[in-house]
């Protein structure tokens, strides 16, 4: 805070120095290696099992639905990650309708392997440079499904254009799956490239609503962010014990959360 105002009384008056917030282009970046189509826990509406990639896309949906509720002048577009990055849907646009259609053609492809952030990156610092011609600013929303894989790059450490997040969904560890190298390599990308605070988020645990209650965090526009270190949203449901709350001698029986 600036422009500390001392009174005769010995009291102070603060006031927030005026600051634009820029509205966004972000492109969201998804996995497409098979890693994408293992099921979920959850089921659909008609009971048949869901993949992480039908996740990730109602998750998209209701982020850029929430996004332009917030601030119909954000704009999306839509890349894919296979061995590199490549175009969905290069122009952006404010129209939920534009999601809906890029992402009714976002499918899965064969085993990719390692990934190579560099093109994304590429992709990114290019279209970066005309946000900001136009005021605006760029970040990427990369989705990374592969247990296995450490994705890799090859950028420069001081050329900083765009803000990138992370969500990483991931089998548990195991022979064939390293998931905290795989997450640490992300870590290490997104701090590298990233020119506001960057968040990233992980789940192993195949339910829908984490992913869902992560993508909301992401909802928060860079330049207004915290520390990730400093969130403490969103609040886990425990359960109290019906024996722990009483009022007057009498038992309280808590409201189940479902």
């Amino acid at each position: 805070m600036e422009g500390i105002e001392g009174g005769s009384s010995g009291t102070g008056r603060f006031t927030l120095p005026t600051r634009r917030t820029n509205n966004e282009d972000i492109i969201f970046c998804v996995d497409v290696d098979t890693e994408s189509l293992v099921e979920m826990k959850s089921t659909g509406y008609n009971g048949r099992p869901i993949t992480r990639l039908d996740s990730i896309k109602q998750a998209i949906l209701l982020f850029v639905n929430a996004k332009l509720s917030m601030n119909p002048d954000h704009r999306f577009a839509f890349a894919t990650l296979a061995k590199t990055a490549s175009w969905l849907r290069k122009e952006f646009s404010s129209e939920v309708e534009s999601a809906v259609a890029a992402l009714r053609g976002l499918s899965a492809t064969s085993s990719c392997g390692q990934a190579d952030l560099t093109h994304l990156f590429k992709l990114a610092a290019h279209e970066a440079k005309k946000s900001r011609a136009q005021n605006r600013i760029l970040r990427v929303i990369l989705i990374y499904c592969r247990s296995s894989a450490r994705p890799q790059h090859q950028w420069p450490v001081n050329q900083k254009l765009f803000t990138m997040d992370v969500m990483y969904l991931h089998d548990k560890p195991g022979p064939d799956n390293c998931p905290q190298e795989v997450y640490d390599a992300l870590v290490d990308a997104l701090e590298h490239v990233s020119e506001y605070e960057g968040y990233i988020f992980e789940s192993g645990q195949g339910l829908a609503r984490a992913l869902f209650r992560q993508m909301c965090v992401l909802l928060s526009h860079p330049q207004q962010r915290c520390s990730q270190d400093d969130i403490d949203i969103p609040k886990s449901l425990v359960k109290k014990s019906p024996a722990a709350d009483t009022t007057n001698g009498e038992e309280v029986v808590p409201v189940s959360s479902q």
